[in-house]
């Protein structure tokens, strides 16, 4: 039986707590404050810890900052008067799953509850899975889709459909972080396919398109209920595209939106851009970021995962048509892919996908030498040197270190901080 920590001053809120706790199937103990918490939990790892923020000598932000010390992985839900929301964001900063706001109705209660044991069944799978335990097993059907979609065998790639498999099987909202053109699209809608909710609606958001007044009604509605996208993903996923466009105002009022109605879908968004930097800076807002970010993915720019490219060349050869050939027979020589597993690749999958394409589809013959490729693939690109963003006095400076080295590049490098090859 899953376990609860109550940890509140009031002996009263731990009764009223129990009442509604026990019967939806969770245990429940108890203490009075932070510190006996902490001997309580390091004595029974209890699944979940529903504490106070506002309890003395020790306070829930620092009770859940010496908790997530002794367990990282400790799931911690923070309860809160109203009137300290910038104190619950902190909590949600140093690591609480949830907070709750009160007085809060006993059906957001439990929802918050069963949520914080799912993310603390998944935390354990993926602790297991990585000291050499098998993931479960998969429909042989939805495992086929994933293969047939996410083309790669290089061990950055293996280790992002691990977490793929992992994260189809919870609801925790999920950030897909990743360039442009890495293919976090194809992600979420792999991770939907995947899921136990396959069939239900997958409702797909590009926020770098959409005006203010359609997301009004779209995401937020009337009430804070959520609008009529939110109404048609429930059972399925919201996808929310390039969410680091969504307006800031827009941002603050589907924190409340997603209070209100997290537990009816999944959530799922992307972004090319840093969101923590950009919540650091006050242009992305605070409780939205830890919210959507506490299961993120990275996905690796092509230029990390080149191990791929001649998998990934087949694939989208396979899927052209050229008039004089089947373009899937379509043969790249060795000095051809060299100079693909060369060049960096800025827009990722999807400029390989166009140039990859554009040559089968054109190409005369079934064998593509490096003539046959974009000029812009074969330039040889020169890395600027420091000295070429130096001028006046840094340049000085950098002269002088060198010459007190007795013109040592290497032992001058190792005091700036540089490579020696970008002192010329």
């Amino acid at each position: 039986m899953p376990s609860v920590l109550i940890v509140d001053d009031l002996l009263s809120i731990h009764e009223m707590l129990d009442a509604v706790i026990q019967p939806t199937g969770f245990s429940t103990s108890f203490a009075t404050d932070g510190e006996k918490a902490l001997v309580r939990y390091k004595a029974e790892k209890p699944d979940i810890v529903l504490a106070d923020i506002d309890m003395k000598p020790m306070d829930g932000i620092t009770l859940l900052k010496q908790l997530k010390l002794f367990d990282p992985n400790a799931v911690v839900i923070i309860m809160t008067a109203y009137a300290s929301t910038e104190s619950a964001i902190q909590a949600l900063k140093f690591g609480s799953f949830d907070y709750l706001q009160k007085p809060f109705r006993v059906d957001e209660l439990i929802s918050t509850l069963k949520r914080g044991l799912e993310y603390k069944q998944f935390s354990a799978e993926r602790a297991s899975s990585g000291s050499g335990s098998s993931a479960p097993p998969f429909a042989a059907a939805k495992s086929a889709d994933m293969e047939g979609r996410l083309i790669g065998s290089s061990p950055k790639f293996k280790k992002l459909l691990q977490q793929i498999k992992k994260l189809s099987t919870v609801k925790t909202p999920v950030l897909l972080q990743g360039e442009t053109g890495t293919g976090k699209t194809t992600i979420a809608e792999v991770l939907h396919g995947m899921s136990a909710n396959a069939e239900s609606a997958f409702i797909r958001i590009d926020c770098s398109l959409s005006t203010e007044e359609n997301f009004r009604e779209g995401l937020l509605g009337e009430g804070g209920g959520g609008g009529s996208w939110v109404k048609q993903a429930k059972g399925g996923t919201l996808f929310l595209d390039h969410l680091q466009c969504l307006p800031l105002a827009i941002q603050k009022e589907l924190v409340s939106v997603l209070r209100a109605t997290a537990q009816g879908f999944r959530l799922v968004c992307t972004t090319s851009e840093d969101l923590e930097k950009l919540t650091d800076e006050g242009k992305f807002h605070d409780e939205l970021f830890y919210r959507v970010a506490s299961l993120p993915v990275v996905l690796p720019p092509l230029r990390d995962r080149v191990d791929d490219i001649p998998m990934l060349v087949k694939h989208f050869a396979s899927n052209a048509t050229n008039p004089l050939f089947d373009a899937s027979l379509l043969e790249i020589t060795e000095d051809a892919m060299e100079v693909l597993k060369t060049y960096d690749w800025p827009c990722n999958l999807t400029e390989l996908h166009q140039v990859v394409t554009k040559i089968a589809a054109t190409a005369e013959t079934r064998v593509v030498t490096s003539q046959e490729l974009p000029m812009r693939l074969k330039e040889v690109k020169k890395w600027p040197s420091l000295a070429d963003y130096l001028t006046g006095q840094q340049k000085q400076y950098v002269d002088m270190v060198v010459r007190a080295c007795s013109d040592d590049k290497a032992k001058a490098a190792k005091i700036l901080g540089i490579e020696a090859s970008k002192i010329k």
